[in-house]
């Protein structure tokens, strides 16, 4: 089976400016695996690098601001919830990794991860448009065929609402919860290297 016979093509309608996982929640991932892997892997430096990429992905809601057509690469969900621009921010952290104390390896990976983790949980969103997981090899857009994470109002007037709450508490479900139990499991797989290294 193919990766996008596991997913589900997206041509839905264009809809407001309400489309997204909610920033807050983007960065969920990166401290999951950053908590569960703990400083001497993850130092700080890396985990705010992996923070930051989580979130970078939703800097093209300008987009809007220009009235760019949403089925544009350069709109919202476009070429930057790629899996290709989350190498490239990998690519940057690797450039950096001294300044991030981390080793070349681990900070592509871990920024890469990280940045790739934006656009698979705004695939599981409930609203919008798909995602372009493969520019620049096509433009075509992407949900996951589970659709449970509701859609984020964007605009801090929007968020702040009786939506917006709905939303967090959905978030909390579906993404937080899921982040707490990766971060322990990756800390339980830790420890038990650790101990099985000890003996």
């Amino acid at each position: 089976m193919s990766i996008e016979s596991s997913l589900l093509r997206c041509r839905s309608q264009s809809g407001t400016l309400s489309h997204v996982a909610s920033i807050i929640s983007h960065v969920a991932v990166p401290l999951a695996l950053g908590i569960g892997l703990g400083t001497p892997v993850v130092p700080g430096r890396l985990l705010a690098a992996g923070a930051l990429a989580s979130i970078v992905p939703d800097l093209d809601v300008v987009a809007f601001r220009f009235d760019i057509p949403y089925d544009s690469a350069w709109a919202h969900r476009g070429f930057t919830h790629s899996l290709g621009f989350a190498l490239v921010l990998g690519g940057c952290a690797a450039a950096g990794a001294r300044w991030l104390h981390a080793r070349r390896w681990l900070a592509f990976l871990f920024v890469a991860l990280a940045a790739a983790s934006h656009g698979l949980l705004d695939a599981f969103t409930t609203g919008g448009r798909g995602i372009m997981f493969f520019w620049p090899l096509e433009e075509e857009r992407f949900f996951f065929p589970w659709r449970v994470i509701l859609v984020s109002p964007i605009g801090l007037r929007r968020f702040l609402s009786d939506h917006g709450l709905a939303v967090l508490a959905n978030e909390l479900v579906w993404v937080w919860l899921p982040s707490l139990a990766l971060a322990l499991v990756v800390y339980a797989v830790r420890r038990l290297v650790a101990t099985a290294r000890e003996n």
